[in-house]
């Protein structure tokens, strides 16, 4: 049943639950979006449920998603919610193993690299003589087997969730907006003619929108916390890591994740590909800055 008390001036801000009305809570079911207190809250693979959706039922809430069944961002539910993360695996193994089939010959190709010789005598190459692909590719080459086991668990491990929270055109769009702001303060920050490589950047933009999802769900922050923590230690004091990638990517998964989970429902799509594109606006602007300075 509706009821009129939010007209009040001294109404609570906390929505009451749908089925108890004077239970004040900051839990939403993750379909139908209806509040929900500790008591009704029914378990899901992302977030939590209200009974009608956890059954099959269309509730009688005002929410319309009840019969259109959506993700926690308002994505649609797929049958697999892990496949897009199983095909950037693959896509990543696959050039890895292209990587040691062919050799240097290959990597040097695709690589980031800002502006330099790759022998002597030949041209010059890099971002900025053109070679923009290499912000993009670079994101799926790696430099060795322990360094493509690690990205590709973290890859596992976060993006599995993600992508059933986000759904899969949104967490896509989190992947390359991430690993392409990465790309980009590498090559704005980094000597020009230091080669880097992997997918760390966006990787650690699926940290930052994991921490948002956690935020989003009222859950623990502390694990994300600590685990991002432990890799910021090892970004800043490991050799041969290119920490701007890291920092990059974290800044803009934080920013695209906390606008795809906590954009407002009205302006829902608006808000999400907006942050979207504000990182890609970035992405350009600090690599023509940076291409301008070297050319």
């Amino acid at each position: 049943m509706d009821h009129a008390a939010a007209s009040s001036p001294d109404a609570p801000s906390t929505p009451g639950c749908y089925r108890h009305p004077d239970r004040e809570t900051g839990i939403r079911c993750t379909r139908c979006e209806r509040p929900i207190c500790t008591d009704c809250m029914v378990n899901a693979s992302v977030g939590f449920h209200c009974p009608d959706c956890a059954s099959g039922r269309t509730g009688g809430g005002p929410a319309p998603a009840a019969s259109q069944p959506r993700t926690l961002a308002g994505g649609t539910i797929a049958a697999d919610p892990r496949l897009v993360t199983k095909l950037l695996i693959g896509v990543n193994l696959a050039l890895f193993l292209v990587q040691l089939s062919v050799g240097d010959r290959f990597t040097n190709r695709f690589e980031l690299l800002g502006h330099a010789y790759l022998s002597f005598p030949g041209p010059v190459e890099g971002v900025a003589e053109g070679q923009w692909y290499r912000l993009l590719t670079a994101m799926f080459l790696h430099g060795s087997y322990m360094h493509i086991l690690f990205n590709m668990l973290s890859l596992w491990w976060l993006g599995g969730p993600l992508e059933a929270a986000l759904g899969r055109a949104r967490y896509l769009a989190l992947y390359f907006c991430s690993g392409l702001a990465g790309s980009a303060l590498t090559y704005l920050i980094a000597e020009p003619n230091q080669p880097s490589l992997g997918a760390s950047g966006a990787i650690f933009g699926l940290f930052g929108a994991t921490a948002a999802l956690v935020r989003r769900l009222n859950a623990d922050m502390r694990p994300v916390v600590i685990l991002l923590a432990i890799n910021l230690v090892f970004t800043f004091t490991w050799a041969d890591i290119a920490w701007q990638a890291h920092v990059g990517g974290l800044v803009a998964g934080a920013v695209i994740g906390f606008a795809m989970l906590h954009a407002p429902r009205e302006r829902r799509a608006l808000v999400q590909y907006g942050a979207c594109a504000l990182v890609l606006v970035v992405v350009v602007g600090l690599t023509l800055l940076r291409t301008a300075q070297l050319t």
